[in-house]
């Protein structure tokens, strides 16, 4: 059996129904992958025409960020929102803009091995290209990068919670990765 060429980590998602700052989520979620030097692509935006209820939106974003010659991490991020009405709320003396709707944001890790396809280049590689991956690679793949590439998208996942002001405070792998931030 061939080694697979990308995994993917249980994918998280967040369901929220209520007040938001839905521009300082989007800001918020963008200068996060940007501070971990993901390359950031967005590849679908839909705004649907508004019913009575509100306006609908649809955003698909790809982050991927090279780690070495045969390890790439990915993200892919889907934000869903329905119902979105714009209301005046008086915050602390200020007036502000929030975004009453109903929110669903999903998070894709994947894990991308050989992804300039180098192995597939030379029919030598290719045939023991499993071998290596097997033996010498998998040890790395499934215990380095494969845990960090999950516990910095659970760091995302929990940084989006605390954000829209959800019951789960804190994050329990907040030294892990070195990553504080």
């Amino acid at each position: 059996m061939a080694y697979p060429k990308s995994v993917s980590p249980k994918r998280l998602i967040i369901r929220y129904k209520g007040l938001f700052d839905y521009d300082g989520l989007y800001n918020m979620m963008v200068r996060w992958l940007k501070a971990r030097r993901y390359w950031f692509h967005e590849d679908v935006y839909k705004h649907k025409v508004p019913t009575p209820f509100g306006a609908e939106h649809e955003i698909r974003w790809s982050a991927d960020k090279k780690i070495n010659d045969y390890v790439r991490y990915a993200m892919s991020i889907g934000i869903h929102a329905w119902d979105i009405n714009e209301v005046e709320v008086v915050k602390n003396g200020e007036q502000k803009t929030l975004t009453s709707a109903r929110i669903e944001i999903i998070i894709q890790p994947v894990l991308e091995i050989d992804y300039e396809k180098r192995m597939e280049r030379n029919r030598v590689w290719m045939a023991i290209s499993d071998v290596f991956y097997k033996y010498f690679l998998k040890e790395d793949i499934e215990s380095i990068h494969w845990d960090t590439l999950y516990y910095r998208a659970y760091r995302l996942h929990n940084i989006i919670k605390e954000f829209l002001d959800m019951e789960a405070k804190g994050y329990e792998y907040e030294s892990y990765l070195g990553d504080n931030a």
